[in-house]
């Protein structure tokens, strides 16, 4: 058997999309919230001498508000300065309240080995090998440090920290520590009966013990060193008029770029071609970035009225009901790409009368089918369910089984796993985690 192969040659044409690194970074501004904008756009203008950035503040104008005295309140006066680390805020308070002994070496040893939560991360037998310290001497350069702000520091573990809170709170429940101490994992189990029958004492005790742990942070370093999440500036706004809504994109906070005309003139009177060419290409990447700006806007201000108009009910009833919606549903409104209307959303928060709300949170998804007929979104399902477990009796709650049934007679028909599923979503306990006993 010959074994033959043929070759032949053909014309095949095919059409396929080729990313060039504009549009690429085209559709990386559509992803950028209002604040990763700015940094794009003043990147931009210190790497192109043709743009000019004019503002790229965030400014409100108000009256402001004055005291019984008639003084002005200045409310940045208000906002807590978080820039100190912990660390510092540390070190400071060791240098101001210990003297300079050899105990003080240890206990800047030990703030070394903090982390940023406030926990200490070495064990004493580590830090006494490292410094040649007993454990004695280790032990009191581990108090002292426990003794500083913020209360919980120095902690080696959690039950420790909210041992040492308790400890320097006066408003603490008289068993609290006693509790904390001999019954701590008791009393996370929420075994409140046994340690009440253990202290004799009543299990409304230990329940209010567990209540003001709950008031407790399990974290005290954390508040240092960050001011993320400090304010947040919308990219569109609504205003209700009557039983009208009137969107329009934030021009507060947007960079408006301009282009140095003068400076183009005047260098365009250069004969040098390399100079020519360098400024043809600047003054290109200047109209690439003001158009891609404006489709940046554009894009957003039709998608935030594409959810508009799906979602008008939440805007006038006052129980904030939202409809099924999904990023399809949009997408094929506008006649776009559905990652197109995920990047228009995922960041991006929409000023309304009744708060800031990022875009996304207007998506739901359909549960269905409904005993009712009409589609539920699944926020309406967990707002219900979270009414019913609002309203039952404490000391007897219902059980996910019970919550089915209860849903059902709302005619939200679901299932046990999904009333979980939902339960867990919205951060409500089991129904033995929500017994009382008072």
């Amino acid at each position: 058997m010959k074994f033959q192969q043929n070759f032949s040659q053909a014309q095949k044409q095919t059409q396929k999309l080729v990313l060039t690194q504009k549009l690429q970074q085209s559709i990386q501004v559509l992803q950028y919230s209002m604040e990763e904008l700015v940094n794009f756009v003043e990147n931009e203008a210190l790497e192109n001498p043709l743009i000019e950035v004019t503002d790229a503040n965030y400014t409100l104008n108000y009256s402001k508000p004055k005291t019984s005295n008639g003084e002005e309140i200045n409310y940045l006066n208000q906002i807590p300065d978080t820039r100190i680390s912990l660390f510092e805020h540390l070190i400071d308070q060791i240098h101001i309240n210990y003297r300079d002994t050899y105990l003080r070496t240890l206990v800047l040893f030990l703030v070394e080995s903090i982390d940023l939560n406030g926990f200490l991360t070495i064990t004493l037998e580590e830090a006494c090998e490292k410094t040649g310290a007993n454990q004695i001497q280790m032990l009191d350069a581990l108090t002292l440090i426990q003794q500083l702000d913020p209360a919980g520091v120095g902690a080696r573990n959690l039950q420790e920290c909210l041992m040492l809170q308790t400890e320097r709170d006066d408003s603490a429940p008289a068993i609290a520590y006693l509790v904390l101490e001999e019954h701590f994992d008791q009393l996370a189990g929420r075994k409140w009966p046994e340690i009440a029958k253990k202290l004799n004492v009543p299990v409304t005790e230990i329940q209010a013990v567990f209540d003001y742990i709950q008031t407790l942070t399990p974290t005290p370093g954390a508040s240092f060193g960050t001011t993320d999440g400090l304010y947040i500036i919308p990219d569109v706004q609504v205003k209700i008029s009557g039983d009208h809504l009137q969107v329009s994109s934030n021009r507060r906070g947007m960079p408006e770029i301009k282009f140095q005309q003068n400076y183009f003139d005047q260098m365009t009177q250069s004969k040098d071609p390399e100079v020519l060419k360098y400024l043809e290409g600047k003054k290109q990447d200047f109209q690439w970035l003001q158009k891609t700006m404006q489709q940046r806007g554009d894009t957003i201000l039709r998608v935030a009225e594409a959810i508009l108009q799906h979602q008008r009910d939440f805007f006038f009833d006052e129980h904030r009901p939202l409809k099924p919606l999904i990023l399809k549903d949009i997408a094929e409104e506008l006649e776009i790409h559905e990652s197109t209307v995920s990047r228009a959303v995922n960041g991006k928060y929409m000023e309304t009368p009744m708060g800031v709300f990022e875009l996304k949170s207007f998506f739901s998804q359909k549960v269905g089918p409904q005993s009712a007929g009409d589609d539920i979104s699944a926020d309406t399902i967990k707002q219900a369910l979270a009414e019913i477990v609002a309203g039952e009796n404490k000391q007897k709650p219902y059980s996910d089984q019970k919550l089915v049934e209860l849903l059902k007679a709302k005619s939200f028909e679901i299932s046990r796993r999904t009333v979980a599923k939902y339960r867990e979503a919205l951060k409500i306990p089991s129904s033995s985690k929500r017994k009382r006993f008072d």
